[in-house]
C-alpha cells in the first residue's frame, strides 16, 4: 500500500495569484503489487559429446522465473527439460550463457560461494533419493549436517518438517517400508529442511499413481503458499500443469517454444508442439474407425474459454441455420476456476449453409478447426 500527498492549484500561467490560490490535498491509496524475478536464463546453450557427434541438448533458452510462482517446463522425454532444470543450480554446467539467482550471476561464483548458493535450492528426483539404511529421521537429519544446520535446532525441525509432510507416526521407519507417495514427502522434507528459496522438481510425480500425484501437488501448493518458496517443476504430464502451476514454458528439442499462463497455454495454445501435448492430454483424439463411420459433412473441433464455455453456441447454430449437428465426442475442464471446453461434432447439411454456421461457430469460439483423414486444419 503506497500513501501520497498531491498538491494542486486551480490557477496557472505565469499570473498566477499565490496568495489567494486554493490549495488542494488529495490521498491516493494505490495498490502496487511488485514482482520479483527469482530466476533469470539468459542464452543458455548446453552441448556435449556422445560417440563422437556433437548434442545440442539445450538451445539459447531465455527464461524469467518470478519469486513465489510455481514455474513449469514441459515436454517429451527427450526435450532436454532435466537437462535445463540442472543449471539452475549448476549440477549441468552450460556451454554458454548465464543464471541469475536472485539477480546475481552464479556462473561466476567460486566454488565456495556457489556452495552457499546451493543452500538456498533444494531439489526433489522421480526416484527419491532416499539412503536406503537410514530411518525417516535420519535421513533428513543428514541433510541438516552436511549443511551444518545448528545441532541443537535439528531435532525440532526434523519434527516441524515430518508433521508438515504427515509423517510425524514414521520418524523411526525406513524408506524400504513406506508407499511411493510417502518416500517422496520424505524427499520434499529433504529438500526444503535447510529453508531453500527454490524447490526444482523433475518428475517428482511420474513414478506415483493418481492418488500420490494430487497428494504431493497439494502439498507443494501448501508449501508454496505458506513459505513463497519460488518451484520450478518439469513434466511430461499436461495434468500436472493444469493443476499445479501458474505460468508454464512448453520445451521442444532443446528448444521453448512457448511461454505463457497456463489457463492460455491450455486454452489458446500457439506452438504445434503444444497443441499436440495438449490433444495428447484431452484424449479428444478421435479413432481413425469413428472417422471413417462419419461420411457425411464436416467434422469440427471447437474450442471454448471463458464464459463462452457455457453458452448454447452449438445449438444456437443448429436453429439459426439449415444444418444439422451431432456432438461426437467433447469436455469442460477447468482451470484456475476458468472453464475451458472442447467439441468435436459432426455438420451436415447444404454446402453453403454448412459454412455460414462454421462462421457463426468461429465468431464465438477461441478457434476451430476441420478433421480431415486424423488431422486438424485451422480453419
Amino acid at each position: 500500500m503506497v500513501n501520497s500527498k498531491i498538491s494542486v492549484n486551480q490557477t496557472g500561467g505565469n499570473n498566477t495569484d499565490y496568495k489567494h490560490m486554493k490549495l488542494y490535498t488529495f490521498k491516493l491509496n494505490v495498490n502496487i503489487e511488485v514482482v520479483k524475478t527469482m530466476i533469470e536464463l539468459k542464452n543458455i546453450n548446453i552441448e556435449f559429446k556422445s560417440k563422437g557427434s556433437l548434442i545440442h541438448a539445450v538451445k539459447d533458452v531465455n527464461l524469467t522465473i518470478n519469486k513465489g510462482e510455481v514455474f513449469g517446463i514441459v515436454g517429451l522425454s527427450g526435450a532436454g527439460k532435466s537437462t535445463l532444470v540442472r543449471v539452475i543450480n549448476l549440477l549441468q554446467k552450460p556451454s554458454s550463457g548465464q543464471v541469475f539467482i536472485n539477480g546475481e550471476d552464479i556462473t561466476t561464483l567460486k566454488r565456495s560461494e556457489l556452495r552457499q548458493t546451493r543452500l538456498k535450492i533444494g531439489m526433489i528426483f522421480q526416484h527419491f533419493n532416499l539412503i536406503s539404511g537410514k530411518t525417516i529421521y535420519e535421513n533428513i537429519e543428514f541433510v541438516l549436517k552436511v549443511n551444518n544446520y545448528p545441532k541443537e535446532k535439528r531435532k525440532d525441525r526434523i519434527y516441524e518438517l515430518l508433521e508438515l509432510v504427515n509423517l510425524k507416526d514414521k520418524v523411526d521407519v525406513f524408506p524400504s517400508n513406506l508407499s511411493g507417495g510417502q518416500k517422496q514427502r520424505v524427499g520434499i522434507a529433504r529438500a526444503i529442511a535447510n529453508n531453500p528459496e527454490i524447490l526444482l522438481c523433475d518428475e517428482a510425480t511420474s513414478a506415483l499413481d493418481l492418488e500420490n500425484t494430487e497428494e504431493i501437488l497439494k502439498l507443494l501448493k501448501d508449501i508454496k503458499d505458506n513459505t513463497g518458496i519460488t518451484i520450478v517443476f518439469i513434466t511430461h504430464e499436461m495434468e500436472v500443469a493444469k493443476k499445479l502451476f501458474n505460468r508454464v514454458a512448453v520445451m521442444s528439442n532443446g528448444e521453448i517454444v512457448e511461454v505463457n499462463d497456463v489457463y492460455s497455454i491450455f486454452s489458446d495454445p500457439k506452438h504445434e508442439v503444444t497443441k499436440s501435448l495438449i490433444n495428447r492430454n484431452s484424449n479428444l483424439v478421435l479413432p481413425k474407425e469413428v472417422l471413417d463411420s462419419v461420411s457425411k459433412g464436416e467434422i469440427i473441433k471447437v474450442y471454448y474459454k471463458g464464459d463462452n464455455s457455457l453458452k448454447p453456441i452449438i445449438s444456437e447454430a443448429a436453429k439459426n441455420f439449415d444444418v444439422d449437428i451431432s456432438i461426437i465426442h467433447g469436455k469442460i475442464d477447468y482451470i484456475d476456476g476458468k472453464p475451458i471446453g472442447i467439441l468435436i461434432i459432426n455438420i451436415t447439411g447444404d454446402k453453403d449453409e454448412i459454412a455460414r454456421a462454421k462462421m457463426y461457430i468461429k465468431e464465438n469460439v477461441i478457434r476451430t478447426e476441420r478433421i480431415v483423414n486424423e488431422y486438424l486444419e485451422v480453419i
